[in-house]
């Protein structure tokens, strides 16, 4: 399986897009996440995919930098729906409240040739804390994160041999996630910015990480790989070297930080 960085960016970026990421399990697709915008459908070109391959979707909550991108996205499958040029259904997973919104965004915004698709062939499959799904012929499992700030959902993906992914959202980790994150393979944690510059960022006021932070519950949860995202992007030509040197401090295993468009073998 690949994992595609379509952004690695928070909220406030310009410089890289918002954290938003592909999975790639030998041509079967699961979208995580889109951004904030339109933005979506130029990143996934240029990362080699086309949009409408794309069947499976998860939302992992509110907030404009995860939600618009998948707006986008509905927006895109009906209209093509609506002029014949679209093959099958999608499936858009996350929690109640993230997809009530989503859908009513939808209703409102698009023309009704476009949203009589909206649930007869685009589906909002609302998860629960600790429900399991097979998306793509692998067992997901969703969480809730226990946000701080507005209701969030996490998953843990299954890949062969054992191994593992656990996406924890774009905030701290918390104990309520430890059933689902401890000895994970790939852990996939927000890391506002670098420790000596919480100062400058407020990662914590925020609700946020730093790289620090992010690599302490990794190395506590045993995991073997981290992958930091949702960062600033003050210091992009320096992010990967800056990071991993903080993050190396802290943790045991391999520290990862992916540029926008970087592929990772999972």
């Amino acid at each position: 399986m690949k994992l595609i960085m379509l952004g690695t960016g928070n909220a406030l970026v310009t410089e890289c897009y918002n954290t938003c990421f592909l999975l790639d399990d030998g041509g079967k697709l699961f979208l995580v996440d889109g951004g904030g915008g339109n933005t979506i459908l130029h990143q996934l070109k240029h990362a080699g995919y086309n949009w409408q391959d794309i069947k499976e979707i998860f939302v992992t909550h509110q907030h404009v930098d995860h939600l618009l991108g998948v707006l986008w996205m509905v927006r895109m499958i009906c209209h093509f729906m609506n002029d014949g040029k679209y093959q099958g259904e999608v499936n858009v997973y996350g929690h109640r409240e993230v997809l009530d919104l989503l859908r009513d965004m939808a209703v409102k915004l698009l023309l009704n040739k476009y949203t009589r698709f909206l649930d007869d062939r685009v589906h909002f499959i609302p998860v629960a804390d600790g429900e399991q799904r097979r998306i793509n012929d692998r067992q997901v499992t969703f969480f809730d994160i226990g946000s701080t700030k507005t209701k969030q959902f996490g998953f843990r993906l299954e890949l062969d041999g054992e191994k593992s992914l656990v996406c924890c959202g774009d905030e701290p980790y918390t104990e309520r996630e430890e059933p689902y994150a401890r000895g994970c393979t790939w852990l996939l944690h927000e890391a506002f910015c670098l420790e000596e510059e919480a100062a400058v960022f407020h990662p914590y006021e925020k609700h946020h990480s730093t790289v620090k932070h992010a690599c302490q519950a990794a190395e506590k949860l045993g995991v073997q790989n981290v992958l930091l995202y949702h960062t600033e992007d003050n210091q992009l030509e320096r992010r990967k070297e800056l990071y991993t040197q903080e993050g190396k401090k802290f943790f045991s295993g391999r520290v990862y930080v992916p540029e926008d468009l970087e592929v990772l073998e999972l």
